[in-house]
């Protein structure tokens, strides 16, 4: 269907207008293109159109573009719409693969990038990328982005803007358990540690967004087979070659409940505890140092500085925004804060209106 993808970007080439010509009442004599009309209609009007999956790779980091190649080496794909004279595209059913040449966080606002340029309407970015671990340890990650601890005036060190948090990619959850079994199949477990990260980075998005990262030294990025492994995730849990969507939000019937981590270390272990059970959704996950806390040294009226607040309220507004209908419960890494912590933050949640969750609350 590569004709689909008009190289011109006036509005009469768009297939979209030639398929609902009746239903736009435009006389078939007039040019589509002076109707000014016509396109503030079809730009209302994006639920008419297919959502497509944006998947963003950078040719400048193997555990990038491997990942990528190795999805591009699954039949059905075709080149996609000239995007960027810098950048190619490719497209398989509801996919849309994106290469640059740059660090994968500076490109910002991809997904509203890709919507003006081809009147495509993206539902969710997906980013590959390498992750780096002081420990070296090789580990297969997932996670959400975002700096919302961050004060105006922060220079964020890899992307984003101080305070914001991209929407949490709903598919999160399930495809923490989806990778470890595909991981698991390919006998990389127990070598890569199958893991989740807490809420860092950019780029900024608009759409709901995860990362799917490789770990954590320059041998294990260039592995084949890890590469592999995040190609099959990507092609499974997307549904293409016709099987059915993993993490699918939408179809969530009756499991309504989203956890939004809090406190913790960088690998959130008691969020991941929570979440490996099935049917659990995942929102964001602060780290205890996404949540910074000045101690008020035993003084017990002070307000406790910090921006722990400004971050709270980032993640659980972005993830409320991420799972519509949902009720997002925020679970608490208890033994990671201590005592005036805790009550901080639970007095703090509780004048938010956000209800807590025990792990068995989820279940």
């Amino acid at each position: 269907m590569l004709h689909v993808f008009a190289r011109s970007r006036s509005l009469s080439c768009h297939p979209f207008f030639h398929l609902n010509r009746s239903s736009l009442r435009i006389p078939p004599s007039k040019s589509l293109s002076n109707l000014s009309s016509s396109s503030t209609h079809y730009h209302h009007h994006h639920h008419h159109l297919p959502m497509v999956s944006l998947l963003v790779a950078t040719t400048i980091d193997p555990a990038s573009i491997n990942p990528a190649n190795a999805l591009l080496a699954f039949p059905g794909w075709q080149p996609g719409p000239l995007f960027q004279d810098d950048m190619k595209s490719f497209v398989n059913e509801g996919l849309r693969v994106l290469l640059h040449g740059k660090s994968i966080v500076v490109e910002d606002y991809l997904d509203e990038r890709w919507e003006k340029v081809t009147g495509e309407v993206v539902d969710e970015v997906i980013f590959l990328s390498k992750h780096t671990a002081a420990s070296n340890k090789p580990a297969l990650t997932v996670h959400p982005i975002g700096v919302p601890h961050l004060r105006e005036g922060d220079v964020p060190p890899q992307g984003g803007k101080p305070g914001w948090a991209a929407m949490p990619n709903p598919r999160i959850g399930p495809w923490i358990r989806l990778l470890k079994n595909i991981a698991q199949a390919h006998n990389l477990v127990p070598e890569f540690e199958i893991t989740l990260e807490a809420t860092h980075h950019g780029p900024l998005t608009n759409k709901p967004t995860m990362f799917l990262e490789i770990g954590s030294t320059e041998d294990y990025w260039k592995r084949q087979d890890a590469a592999q492994v995040m190609a099959q995730l990507v092609w499974e849990g997307l549904g293409l070659g016709g099987g059915t969507d993993v993490g699918n939000w939408s179809r969530a019937n009756d499991k309504k409940k989203v956890l939004l981590g809090i406190g913790g270390g960088h690998y959130v272990p008691r969020h991941m505890d929570v979440i490996l059970k099935d049917d659990v959704w995942a929102g964001h996950l602060l780290s205890g140092y996404s949540v910074p806390m000045e101690d008020p040294k035993g003084e017990t009226s002070v307000e406790i500085g910090g921006t722990w607040k400004q971050s709270i309220k980032a993640a659980y507004e972005a993830t409320k925004s991420a799972f519509p209908g949902g009720e997002i419960l925020a679970h608490l890494d208890q033994k990671s804060f201590k005592g005036w912590q805790k009550n901080a933050i639970t007095g703090f949640l509780a004048e938010q209106n956000i209800k807590i969750g025990k792990p068995n609350n989820f279940y």
